[in-house]
């Protein structure tokens, strides 16, 4: 345990499993008091091992501080509930990171929930496999991952403010990615790989979001700041899809890397999209990495 972060608290969303977790227990070894928050209670699939009971032991046992808070990006309530709670166990909230993201097809049913019984598609793209995945991926789990990875975190960026406010001081980390990048610019002559329009997508859409937070809330010494992996981090969640990469960093590094975030001046650097490795470096360079984590 060190102090660099004793009497903050702070928020991370989807700390049950990989970058999460594993920001969450980073940022308690620094000193801060942790709301865990995630949807997962109990575990659903052994590929995707953790529960935010498990983070938040495994900080405890540290001997940091931490809270167990389920919640659902989906539900609009849930998210001043998560921020009340996390500031009634805690404290007020100086430290938010958004990490929380959604890819179609990888989020399970809740507890106890009855089976959805899926309605029969009429375009051909749902049954013809020579039409490509863009085609084929319905507007309502495209709708999804904006609604988990940009519209919930937006709502909880303006949630926590007013204790960043009054404390003076903040630091908020959106969790990016190089898929806000892929393709990119046409035309193409490889289409051995593939691409991810709903979180690509939000992922720009959220490291715009990045600008705009930090513009505004430069003057009331809040550092807004994009995190993406320099390299693919083969976290549960990423493996589930993928495990075969040319280099890898592992989940602690970006998570130190988080660390250093929170200890920015916001009139030195913010309204960024960092590079994990860049900010462990401590040039802060913009993220420029075109290796893709998605083939």
């Amino acid at each position: 345990m060190t102090g660099r972060l004793a009497g903050r608290s702070a928020i991370v969303t989807g700390a049950s499993r990989g970058l999460g977790r594993a920001t969450a227990l980073a940022l308690a070894a620094e000193g801060a008091a942790v709301a865990v928050v995630a949807r997962t209670q109990q575990q659903w699939d052994d590929r995707l091992p953790g529960t935010i009971g498990d983070t938040v032991a495994s900080i405890e046992a540290a001997g940091g501080q931490a809270v167990a808070i389920a919640a659902d990006l989906l539900e609009r309530d849930d998210l001043p509930r998560l921020v009340d709670e996390a500031r009634a166990a805690l404290g007020p909230i100086t430290i938010l990171v958004n990490n929380a993201a959604f890819t179609a097809p990888g989020r399970p049913p809740k507890p106890d929930a009855a089976p959805k019984v899926a309605k029969p598609r009429t375009a051909p793209a749902a049954t013809n496999a020579e039409w490509p995945g863009f085609v084929t991926i319905p507007p309502s789990a495209y709708r999804r991952h904006f609604e988990i990875g940009v519209f919930a975190s937006y709502e909880l960026m303006q949630l926590v403010c007013p204790d960043m406010f009054a404390a003076g001081f903040g630091s908020i980390i959106n969790v990016t990615s190089v898929a806000s990048r892929v393709p990119g610019d046409g035309p193409y002559q490889n289409f051995a790989g593939g691409v991810l329009p709903g979180y690509g997508g939000s992922k720009a859409a959220l490291e715009h979001l990045t600008w705009c937070a930090a513009y505004d809330l430069q003057r009331h010494n809040i550092a807004v700041n994009a995190l993406a992996p320099s390299r693919p981090i083969p976290t549960p969640g990423l493996s589930y899809y993928r495990n075969e990469f040319a280099s890898v960093s592992p989940e602690d590094e970006f998570a130190r890397a988080a660390v250093e975030l929170t200890l920015v001046d916001p009139n030195v650097v913010t309204g960024r999209t960092i590079g994990h490795l860049e900010a462990l470096d401590g040039s802060f360079a913009p993220f420029t990495n075109t290796e893709s984590a998605l083939g």
